[in-house]
């Protein structure tokens, strides 16, 4: 099987964390990205330098036919890909629900979850066997946001994101027999730069406290769950949805 891996959203982030940890475990990888060029070529050079394999390449994975050119890319460039990663997500300004605009929201489900739907669904008709592919994995990256529900801060992404997680388990049934694992990771507060975007920098700090463990957790440390559920080491693994939030 190709090692080949598709990282959505790669170029920064937990992303980045994935890309870099996947290209030292041997695999090709991909990095998507909409609007940072600078960043998703900046991480494919310091890859291909350190002796991995890295391409940027951009597309608006919220729409169908830029993931469609996304895949098809990546079979011409690098192979077919054995290992999707559906990362790439938004938030929105943190408002009351009854505050949000819809275009906010537009944007938010098309990201997260038209987005991780679109890119699901060409992994599939490339790694299962029914379509006579060898199989792979689909790893998405949620959010605790989904059972927690984001109170006065974000409830549409808590729904983008639930549904997420609807996906991963009815996929996983559907397409387990064809060869195919999905899975997803479920973190909790990561000290990135999106409570920034989403208006608030102070965010971890703010919430730290009331994490059972005291801390936010790291990119690496999602990076690491992700990498392990896309391993033989999780062969067994199937619909899982691994929360990784200091137990909150």
């Amino acid at each position: 099987m190709n090692k080949v891996m598709v990282v959505t959203g790669g170029s920064r982030g937990i992303g980045a964390a994935i890309s870099r940890m996947a290209a030292v475990t041997g695999y090709a990888v991909a990095i998507n990205y909409h609007a940072r060029a600078d960043e998703a070529d900046n991480l494919a050079r310091d890859i291909n330098e350190q002796g991995g394999t890295a391409l940027a390449i951009k597309a608006d994975i919220s729409d169908s036919v830029q993931v469609k050119a996304l895949f098809e890319e990546v079979k011409s460039k690098l192979g077919v890909p054995s290992v999707l990663i559906n990362n790439a997500g938004i938030t929105g300004k943190i408002c009351r629900f009854d505050e949000v605009d819809a275009e906010t929201m537009n944007s938010v489900i098309g990201i997260n979850t038209m987005g991780t739907l679109y890119c699901s669904q060409e992994a599939v008709k490339l790694m299962s066997s029914k379509h006579g592919g060898s199989g792979g994995s689909i790893v998405t990256v949620s959010s605790i946001a989904a059972r927690l529900g984001s109170p006065g801060e974000y409830v549409w992404y808590a729904a983008s994101k639930a549904a997420v997680d609807a996906m991963t388990i009815g996929l996983a049934k559907e397409v387990g027999g064809e060869g195919i694992r999905v899975n997803a990771v479920s973190p909790g507060i990561i000290d990135t730069e999106i409570h920034a975007s989403g208006g608030e920098p102070g965010r971890v700090d703010r919430i730290a406290p009331v994490i059972p463990i005291k801390r936010a957790g790291t990119t690496q440390e999602i990076a690491n769950a992700v990498l392990w559920l896309c391993s033989d080491q999780a062969s067994y693994c199937n619909g899982a949805i691994l929360d990784c939030s200091g137990g909150r």
